[in-house]
């Protein structure tokens, strides 16, 4: 089965159920039905095609969430086009590498534009829109395999440079067929989507998933505090997805408004970076419902999660989602005991097959055809999951990763700095936040060091804190061993 297959279960099945809904600029609620979709996305294919675009090219888009992002996918999904999605705070940095690496035949861009030059052709969305609207909304596509490329999705590695991850129909299709049917979503869910559509928590989890059980989803451009409850007691949804930064907000709701949303809730899903065990703790108190936490990848989409029905267990992500097969492995490749730490692997139709253009990264990243995740995790006796860290030193910051390596490179180029360590500090908001330990001259300013980085980084990647220190503690063969650096505090932070 292809993308286009699990998703003519809703736009030819259900041609005339209400699909969609969302707010334009102008404050009015618009709505769609699948077949809307299905006509929408088929006149946005025929204008790629019109503009030269064909199977197997690369499409990179650098949009905020809107209902055409999501008939751009479908209509990629159709053509066979790799959708090559790119975070929007991601500057000029960034951006350049990975289309540098992707080889584009367009960069599609809001409105707004770039703020920055770049070498490869950029199409403004709205623009594409107009010039589809005129041409025909039927399918004379040709059927794409399970095993084609749908999507390219950046992720880094230990050396900080990011890597392609090519993921396929069949491991989109895997994915959310074990989503719904782990979570029971079903055509009379209310989906509340407020993940941003350029990462695969919003992606291959939200959209693929709408799309599969046919509920009603309404988009949001972006969680905003100042308005969720707003979006809440309005769609009175029974689905949210979010990351561990959205709960913390959620928590500060008064409690009138937390039962009250709470009441016509079904589940709420946390991911991308750990949920801590207060948070679970305070939420059930305030909404009556426990989060359900669940593990996944860029490169595998999801791998674990804890049970609809069952304990959900603060701290682990829980047991592996069907059709996933999870070892917990030591240094050898052997399998460990129950409770002891070890590396996660895994093997199954929701793993990718490789890394883009890169054999060597790919060759490394296989053991007998289990992919070693990089995460370090133990298994309970009774088949739950938790994670213990990461054999790299990601860190992962309101959902979103960062690669230390490409904070400290960035650091080392200004002059009067010497070395540069970067490292997670916890944070109640965010989970973790980089801290840069630095030996620098003193006529290097705190202010210029942020303002590098503000130039040349996205804004979650920003240290919170410079902290200057005479020397960097090191092995005997020069490598600088973190775990021993000074401890730091937001109490620290000097005005």
């Amino acid at each position: 089965m292809n993308l286009v297959d699990l998703f003519d279960q809703s736009l030819l099945r259900r041609a005339d159920t209400a699909a969609l809904e969302w707010q334009t600029s102008q404050g009015s609620m618009q709505r769609r039905t699948f077949g809307d979709v299905e006509h929408r996305s088929n006149q946005v294919a025929h204008a790629l095609v019109s503009r030269g675009v064909s199977a197997g090219d690369r499409l990179c888009v650098y949009l905020r969430n809107s209902v055409e992002f999501i008939e751009l996918f479908i209509a990629c999904s159709k053509l066979g086009i790799l959708l090559v999605p790119i975070n929007i705070l991601y500057r000029e940095r960034e951006l350049g590498h990975i289309i540098e690496d992707a080889q584009p035949m367009a960069l599609i861009i809001d409105e707004d534009g770039l703020p920055f030059p770049l070498e490869v052709p950029a199409w403004q969305l709205s623009e594409l829109f107009a010039e589809a609207t005129d041409l025909p909304g039927s399918r004379n596509f040709e059927s794409r395999s399970a095993n084609d490329p749908a999507a390219l999705i950046y992720t880094s590695g230990t050396t900080g440079r990011a890597k392609g991850a090519v993921l396929s129909h069949a491991n989109f299709v895997a994915n959310a067929l074990a989503l719904c049917t782990a979570w029971h979503i079903t055509n009379e869910d209310r989906y509340l989507a407020a993940l941003p559509l350029f990462h695969v928590h919003g992606l291959g989890n939200g959209v693929v998933s709408w799309l599969a059980s046919g509920c009603l989803m309404r988009l949001l451009e972006r969680f905003e505090a100042a308005t969720i409850v707003q979006e809440f007691d309005d769609f009175v949804p029974t689905l949210f997805f979010g990351v561990p930064t959205m709960y913390v907000r959620l928590l500060e709701l008064d409690r009138a408004t937390t039962e009250r949303i709470g009441a016509s809730m079904r589940l709420f899903v946390s991911g991308s970076a750990p949920l801590p065990a207060s948070t679970h703790e305070a939420f059930l108190a305030a909404y009556g419902h426990v989060v359900l936490e669940r593990y996944g990848m860029s490169e595998t989409l999801m791998n674990c999660s804890n049970p609809y029905v069952g304990e959900r267990r603060a701290g682990s992500v829980g047991p592996p989602l069907p059709g996933v097969s999870i070892r917990i492995v030591n240094d050898a490749g052997t399998d460990v005991e129950p409770g002891t730490i070890g590396e996660v692997v895994v093997r199954g139709a929701n793993v990718f097959a490789g890394y883009w253009r890169q054999p060597e990264a790919t060759e490394s990243a296989f053991v007998q055809g289990w992919f070693r995740t990089g995460d370090l995790g133990e298994l309970s006796s009774d088949g739950y999951v938790t994670l213990r860290g990461r054999r790299s030193e990601l860190i992962i910051s309101g959902g979103f990763n960062i690669y230390p390596r490409e904070i400290e490179e960035l650091l080392l180029e200004l002059t009067g700095v010497h070395e540069a360590a970067v490292v997670g500090v916890a944070d109640p908001r965010r989970g973790e936040v980089p801290v840069a330990y630095l030996v620098a001259d003193t006529s290097v300013a705190d202010s210029a060091l942020a303002d590098h980085c503000r130039q040349h980084l996205a804004s979650f990647k920003l240290p919170r804190a410079f902290v200057r220190v005479d020397a960097l503690p090191r092995t005997a063969l020069g490598k600088v061993q973190k775990a021993l650096l000074p401890p730091w505090s937001p109490a620290d932070v000097t005005s």
